[in-house]
């Protein structure tokens, strides 16, 4: 057994909605049937006894070992605590390979369980060791370490319930909600809106505390102090006993309370200064510690917080005490589960030390030994929830503490006798007010009611009814994709919204190129649906991103496949047939919105048979409206476009909207076939959207298909009155489209300039000369810059073949370099002639033939 590949779907994909990894595996052909193997499943479960059912999906037929891998590296994560439930193994077309596919939730994990489900697969075929349980516990702590921490994660999981979007920005907790100009970022429990002068004065305790006792806050006495005697000295001033503590600290590190001597005074100012350049002393409020978190101008949550401590049972040591409390589940090393491990480290022992006790010591029964004397989580505390006992008045001291301060989530120290009464009547005050607090307190209690917190704080980012999303149009399909995807983008514009499009060309946003070069994956979509500046996006899917990643987002609004074609990679990454196609470009139908359509071409029998799999509604469009599917569609009321006198029609029930083909530059009056088709489909993505009729005509009017607009795309131009046609056709389907749309232009004589990509199949190289063989009388053909693999004159050879016999063409002519050919060719054109150019460098092909049209242009000027 060999993987020969690993890669992250990050996104939807072509096997699950779920993120996943993709390994494609080759048995060789002993290893065709794992319970073939004398032993085999014997020796795996005595390494990892708690492997799944090696049949997942109750089949009974040969299973190899690629479907043993599947269910190990899902068993690895499911054990380590991973929520992982789907797994597939599907056997390609190659014998003996099979492509693997497991969910994951983090993807280093994911990989790691991988690697390791193929180091166990080969510890039991050669009976070699394989430590299941050490693996586990290395794929649980990346795990921890992976995943957003509790308080981030119930923001995000809030956002998700609502339907908003989110994606990690760094590997911490800093996370964007929402897409474009909707977008909003948090950071734990902290808001993009939350100014960092707020955040700064939260952490001064000095500046904090004279900025709430201005504000009628009631706070305790203290200052900060410049050394020890300066902090005995305050301690005398506010009387003992005090508290000490960094003046800029966090997290409850460094703080001492309850200090009642000089001596405890000098270790609490020592222990202070570790965590902070300044330390303060103020006067120690008794009472019960108690965190108020508010979220803009309500109290949401509230908690009693305990020290960390043990309870001694007559028998145990202290040290044993804290290893048996340890045991506790819910106790993590980090911030990843509700509680934090007790630690017995010199803190702790100095204070059991001050009651006279040891780690060694043994507690009398029920006796309470306290190990901290703050009661912060991240110190092993713990917390009970009080929410519901919190008096108005202490509500309002909160709020407005955190409205001074400027926080917008802010947690609220408080110390007092109970929670039930006011503080003022009580000598109880507000200690301190932290930025990002944490929230496990509240999100999963010691005790009490679970507060999900990170509702309120979603509702304080987006009001009701917003998701945070911006109209959103995915297109794919064989050909047609790149100009259907650029003329939706210019509608969006002539409808005023600033616009993020990606194509095979760059990503643009609002009209400014921001990438180039080929950007039709999820890695291009991921970036255009961050960006500020857009209002809508229209995003261009090709095979190759689906197929290496999936897709950038989670769902579309509107899902536009234009057609499927046999040109389209046949023979690459497993997918050889035109439903093998099918099936990879619905992967965008199957991921509409429920409120959203799929706005499918009803003259491709493949791409009318994805209405099937939409969540949401369906608009077909076709030339012929009498076609059965449009037919039967409309029949039932619902949406279609179609072509009718002279007219695009967009109709739905009786209702009816035309568009006169003569208003649609790129159709030529309706004479090219294929722009017809594009133009109908961006009608649809747009109807879908709402868009109002009198915009669609503006931009459709407004349209033109030129090397700036759409490069490459039957981009007409004069050379010395001759018709020269720039297009990047490069498969089958686009050859005989083109040929189409050039059989509706008159010409004296025809010639056309291709070469073909190596990538291709061979049968497709020389059925793209063979359609031209039929239309054209001149065939000038080059060898691309880039051969893909071929060798040196292969693929001139296959164009070559495709034109014997052609029944039309007289002239063919073979030349090495795109730019010779081109010029080759315009030689040889007289006026009335006409010449189709297949580009293989689109931008500097393009700028050739605009040069030497200019050149042509200036020369009869100068004539004139």
């Amino acid at each position: 057994m060999q993987i020969t590949r690993i890669r992250a779907l990050r996104g939807p994909n072509l096997w699950t909605r779920s993120t996943a990894m993709e390994a494609v595996v080759h048995c060789e052909p002993h290893e065709g049937d794992y319970r073939a193997l004398p032993g085999f499943e014997d020796r795996l479960r005595a390494r990892f006894p708690k492997i799944g059912a090696l049949h997942p999906h109750g089949a009974d037929q040969r299973l190899s070992l690629a479907h043993v891998l599947e269910v190990a590296a899902l068993s690895l994560q499911a054990q380590a605590g991973c929520p992982v439930t789907f797994s597939r193994t599907h056997e390609t077309v190659e014998p003996g390979t099979s492509q693997v596919v497991v969910e994951y939730t983090e993807e280093a994990v994911g990989r790691q369980a991988m690697e390791q489900a193929e180091a166990l697969v080969r510890a039991a075929l050669d009976d070699t060791p394989f430590d299941a349980a050490a693996v586990v516990a290395r794929l649980r702590e990346l795990d921890e370490d992976e995943r957003i921490g509790p308080s981030t994660g119930a923001i995000v999981d809030a956002a998700v319930a609502r339907g908003i979007p989110f994606r990690r920005l760094t590997s911490g907790s800093l996370v964007q909600l929402g897409w474009g100009s909707q977008a909003r970022r948090i950071q734990a429990a902290e808001l993009d809106v939350t100014s960092a002068v707020a955040e700064s004065i939260a952490q001064d305790k000095d500046l904090t505390k004279r900025l709430l006792h201005a504000a009628g806050v009631p706070v305790p006495l203290g200052r900060p102090v410049a050394d020890v005697d300066d902090a005995w000295k305050v301690a005398e001033e506010v009387g003992l006993p005090v508290v000490v503590k960094p003046q800029d600290g966090n997290q409850g590190k460094g703080v001492t309370v309850n200090i009642t001597t000089r001596a405890q005074l000098e270790a609490a100012y020592a222990a202070a200064l570790q965590y902070g350049d300044e330390v303060m002393v103020e006067r120690f409020l008794p009472g019960h510690d108690f965190r108020l978190l508010v979220v803009g101008h309500q109290l949401v949550a509230a908690a009693r917080r305990e020290p960390p401590q043990v309870l001694g049972d007559g028998v145990h040591t202290i040290s044993q005490l804290v290893d048996i409390v340890n045991q506790d589940p819910r106790r993590g090393s980090g911030h990843g589960t509700a509680l934090t491990k007790i630690r017995l480290d010199d803190i702790a022992i100095a204070r059991i030390a001050t009651e006279g006790l040891a780690p060694e010591s043994v507690p009398a029964q029920g006796q309470r030994v306290v190990l901290r004397n703050n009661a912060n989580l991240s110190t092993g505390g713990s917390a009970t929830d009080v929410t519901d006992d919190v008096h108005p008045e202490v509500a309002a001291r909160a709020i407005e503490a955190a409205q001074t301060i400027g926080l917008h989530i802010c947690g609220v120290d408080v110390i007092c006798e109970s929670i039930l009464r006011p503080l003022e009547e009580q000598n109880g005050g507000i200690v301190e007010v932290n930025a990002a607090p944490g929230l496990r307190m509240h999100l999963a209690p010691s005790f009490g009611r679970p507060r999900n917190v990170g509702v309120p704080m979603v509702d304080a980012l987006f009001p009701p009814g917003q998701d945070g999303r911006i109209p959103l149009v995915a297109v794919t399909g064989t050909n047609g994709k790149t100009t259907t995807t650029r003329l939706i983008a210019h509608l969006f514009t002539a409808h005023g919204w600033r616009t993020a499009m990606t194509n095979t060309d760059g990503v643009y946003v609002n009209g400014r190129q921001i990438d180039s070069g080929d950007c039709s994956g999820p890695r291009s979509a991921r970036n255009a649906l961050a960006h500020p500046e857009a209002d809508a996006a229209v995003l261009e899917c090709a095979r190759g991103g689906l197929l290496r990643e999936g897709l950038g987002f989670d769902r579309c609004q509107v899902a536009v496949v234009t057609n499927v074609g046999e040109g389209d990679h046949l023979g690459l990454n497993f997918i050889h047939t035109v439903e093998d196609v099918a099936v990879l470009k619905r992967v965008i139908v199957q991921n509409v919105a429920q409120d959203g359509y799929a706005v499918l071409n009803a003259a491709d029998p493949h791409v009318a048979a994805m209405a099937t799999s939409c969540p949401g509604k369906v608009i077909f469009f076709a030339a012929d409206r009498h076609h059965p599917v449009m037919a039967t569609h409309r029949a039932q009321g619902n949406r279609v476009v179609y072509v009718d006198e002279g007219h695009i029609v967009a109709a739905e029930g009786s209702w009816r909207e035309s568009v006169p083909l003569r208003e649609i530059p790129i159709t030529r009056g309706g004479a090219i076939g294929f722009q017809v088709e594009n133009a109908m489909a961006a009608i649809a993505a747009t109807w879908a959207l709402g868009l109002p009729w009198q915009t669609i005509r503006r931009g459709l009017a407004g349209f033109v298909n030129d090397s700036d607009n759409a490069p490459g795309r039957f981009n007409v131009m004069d050379y010395r009155g001759a018709t020269l046609i720039a297009d990047y056709g490069h498969n089958p389907d686009a050859i005989r489209a083109l040929v189409q749309a050039v059989d509706a232009i008159p010409a004296r004589q025809r010639s056309v300039v291709i070469s073909g990509a190596g990538d291709r199949r061979d049968q497709d190289i020389v059925e793209q000369t063979r359609t031209l063989g039929a239309a054209f009388d001149d065939v000038v053909l080059y060898q691309d810059a880039c051969q893909r693999g071929r060798a040196d004159g292969e693929v001139l050879a296959l164009l070559k073949q495709g034109l014997e016999g052609a029944p039309r063409t007289r002239y063919v002519t073979e030349i090495h370099g795109e730019f010779v050919a081109i010029d080759h060719a315009l030689e040889r054109l007289q006026p009335g002639d006409l010449c189709l150019v297949l580009v293989d460098q689109v931008e500097e092909a393009l700028a050739h033939l605009r040069r030497r049209c200019g050149e042509a242009a200036g020369a009869a000027a100068g004539a004139a």
